[in-house]
């Protein structure tokens, strides 16, 4: 018998369905009933349902009790978090499904975000919990969520959307890799406070953290100082050294980013580029936010082919479109000026005019 540790994580397997169990590595498809209901087919004929509700990403244990007490009434207790914080319960027995889906709404649980709809937004932790955000997540995520509720519950876009929100560019959430992207962006070199460098920071590490080095230390004297037009304002030298705060309530706000995805399905995976530089944090609705977020939904929605993403409807017409069509201003802030930009440069002479 291998012996029991309590390091790492426990086998899933222990915790599957009885019916994911039996047919494991067994399934032949899946289809979307409507909105927020999956059915798996395996090929012993059995059936799966996965029933997914929309959910915030912190909350709290009454939540989750609440949440364990549905799961325990309508299928045995088995469910799963999706990695864009939904629920995802799992039933075998089809005559559940619906009177799950209406205690569900009656609770206030949208059920939806499958197919080619907008799913829940991925985020960081924002102001509740980390030390480098420019932006909050949870406010700006549930300001934008309220006014796109729509495309949640129905499934009537192009393609499937996937919207992330970092609240720095050390971007813990997919802000890289989304259709649209919500950044928050630092515009101010840290603070360094010298006085406080020799007790609470290892000069070496402090220097060694600056991804550009931007960063010089001057061990004799114990203190440290940034270069900043070298510095990329990413905030990693807070991390290692407290003595160097970079957040700004006056200059600090949040970019949106567009085109990215994971799937090479049509087309290769696409990095997210920049659509606007900077919006002011307005809490605790981010209006501004919000409105550029829904304009480029809006426009996408009227203008792209059934199956394409952002990104590929975004390559299709050309940039000089995109920018046309959604009415936001092109500055020299979206032409990349730092180390080895040109790699990134369009380099043929065709050019998609509107």
């Amino acid at each position: 018998m291998a012996a029991r540790t309590d390091i790492g994580p426990p086998n899933y397997k222990t915790m599957l369905p009885p019916v994911i169990e039996r047919n494991y590595g067994d399934w032949l498809y899946h289809e979307i009933l409507k909105p927020g209901v999956l059915m798996h087919v395996s090929k012993s004929g059995e059936t799966l349902y996965s029933v997914r509700a929309g959910s915030p990403r912190l909350i709290s244990t009454d939540h989750i009790r609440e949440i364990c007490d549905i799961a325990e009434k309508y299928c045995d207790g088995y469910l799963r978090f999706t990695s864009r914080h939904n629920i995802e319960f799992l039933l075998d027995d089809k005559d559940r499904v619906e009177p799950l889906i209406a205690e569900l709404k009656d609770r206030g649980y949208p059920v939806g975000g499958t197919g080619h709809s907008i799913s829940n937004i991925v985020h960081t932790q924002g102001w509740v919990h980390c030390h480098t955000p420019a932006t909050d997540a949870s406010g700006p995520v549930k300001a934008l969520m309220d006014e796109i509720y729509d495309h949640f519950v129905e499934a009537k876009l192009p393609a499937h959307v996937r919207i992330a929100l970092a609240c720095c560019l050390n971007m813990c959430g997919a802000v890289h890799c989304s259709d649209i992207a919500i950044l928050g962006i630092h515009r101010t070199v840290p603070k360094t406070d010298n006085s406080r460098v020799p007790n609470v920071c290892e000069i070496p590490s402090t220097v060694a953290s600056c991804p550009t080095g931007a960063i010089r230390g001057d061990m004799k004297n114990k203190t440290v100082t940034v270069n900043e037009e070298k510095c990329m304002y990413c905030g990693n030298c807070y991390t290692v050294c407290p003595a160097m705060p970079i957040a700004d309530p006056d200059n600090d706000g949040i970019s949106i980013w567009v085109g990215g995805k994971v799937s090479n399905a049509r087309s290769a995976p696409m990095f997210s580029k920049l659509a606007i530089p900077f919006l002011p944090n307005n809490p605790p609705r981010w209006p501004e936010v919000v409105n550029a977020v829904k304009n480029i939904i809006e426009v996408y929605a009227s203008h792209a082919r059934k199956h394409e993403r952002v990104g590929e409807w975004i390559e299709r017409v050309g940039w000089e479109r995109f920018f046309s069509l959604t009415g936001i201003p092109f500055t020299d802030q979206h032409i990349d000026d730092f180390d080895l930009a040109t790699e990134t440069f369009r380099t043929s002479a065709q050019f998609k005019w509107r």
